[in-house]
């Protein structure tokens, strides 16, 4: 009975906190120049880990040069969740994704209602959904990744992927691509909306118009996928397909840029790296052929603590690090300061704006 009583009031007392923060977040949201470049279509691109020096890295111990570099502006974003610690990939794609931090661990979620009992934050895909744009959401890890997910669910967990998944085949998203999961049966997906679509053969024959959950196999991370397609020409496609009156908003990571820095494979995670900068170098290319899209390219947080030291270049982690990421952006002057720092979730707010939603629309909650 103690117990129960003592938790019931630490969570009204937890609530009342995160209320006040939230609060305080909207002052600084209230003071955020909204005078944005206004755009048709938005490309979101996350290297999952991906901190600069696996950038430099790459360039240097590989003899490339990477598309990302060249994008005409650069700043920084710090990567913290709501407490203030090292950010998983779970609270810091709702930051990208909702314009809000949370707690690690959870997926589009307030931290002061993680259940989504009263309200959670809209997403990028939801916002624009409410604008009449088409919406993406492509990766290269499963669809219930967390990065994935903070895009198309809410749930106080990224451990629920069943729960994850039954959200994306009731959402509005246009298209979900991503690798084969058993948490996606066949029969969950026939009664949905969606076209289950499983290799690159149907992905390429598909017309504008349709829904599509793409569950693929292969290393859809590498520059070659024998047994499917890879995370460029997933891209490709899926551009192709949301182009429209209203225009898109496309999410797309690269998720084994984390994956590989986490066991300190220095040469897959380069190889990850210049696979995630081809779809990167697509996606400016279609940019500017285009003319009307914002490309913005980011990482979640940093993976592995990849520093320069004693003349090379060394994991110094296994896991995540503080490090700010960079943000590169094609299509707008005034995105970001250049070479400034910005809150993760100033990215998300950012490109709202640059939709042409003002800030009563986003972050904004939805109401259950």
């Amino acid at each position: 009975m103690w117990e129960t009583g003592f938790m019931s009031i630490f969570k009204r007392m937890f609530a009342i906190f995160t209320t006040v923060m939230l609060l305080f977040s909207g002052i600084r949201i209230a003071s955020i120049d909204t005078e944005k470049d206004q755009v048709k279509n938005v490309i979101l691109m996350i290297g999952d880990g991906m901190g600069e020096n696996h950038l430099d890295m790459t360039e240097a111990e590989e003899g490339v040069a990477l598309a990302v570099k060249s994008m005409p502006l650069k700043g920084y974003a710090e990567t913290i969740d709501f407490f203030g610690i090292t950010a998983d990939s779970a609270s810091a794609g709702t930051a990208l994704a909702c314009g809000v931090r949370t707690i690690s661990g959870m997926i589009g979620v307030y931290p002061s209602d993680p259940g989504a009992v009263y309200s959670y934050p809209a997403n990028l895909a939801e916002t624009a959904i409410s604008k009449g744009m088409k919406t993406g959401v492509v990766t290269s890890d499963y669809n219930s990744g967390a990065t994935p997910a903070c895009f198309s669910s809410h749930t106080a967990s990224r451990a629920s992927e069943a729960e994850i998944t039954k959200q994306q085949l009731a959402s509005g998203i246009d298209l979900i691509w991503s690798g084969k999961t058993s948490y996606a049966t066949d029969g969950d997906i026939a009664a949905s909306a969606f076209e289950r679509i499983t290799t690159k053969a149907e992905m390429d024959a598909l017309a504008p118009g349709s829904k599509t959950f793409g569950q693929f196999s292969g290393e859809l991370w590498a520059l070659e996928n024998a047994n499917g397609p890879t995370l460029t020409e997933m891209a490709l496609k899926a551009v192709e397909l949301l182009e429209g009156e209203n225009g898109f908003f496309l999410m797309i990571e690269g998720a084994h840029i984390d994956k590989l820095s986490h066991d300190n494979n220095a040469e897959k995670t380069k190889e990850a790296v210049i696979a995630f900068d081809s779809a990167v170098a697509a996606m400016l290319d279609y940019a500017e052929n285009d003319g009307n899209t914002l490309v913005v390219v980011t990482a979640d947080h940093e993976t592995g603590g990849v520093k320069y030291q004693n003349g090379k270049f060394e994991f110094t982690s296994t896991g995540h690090t503080r490090a700010n990421v960079p943000v590169y952006v094609y299509g707008s002057e005034n995105f970001i300061k250049e070479g400034r720092n910005v809150i993760n979730k100033e990215i998300a707010i950012y490109i709202a704006f640059s939709m042409g939603f003002s800030k009563t629309e986003f972050p904004k909650s939805i109401l259950k």
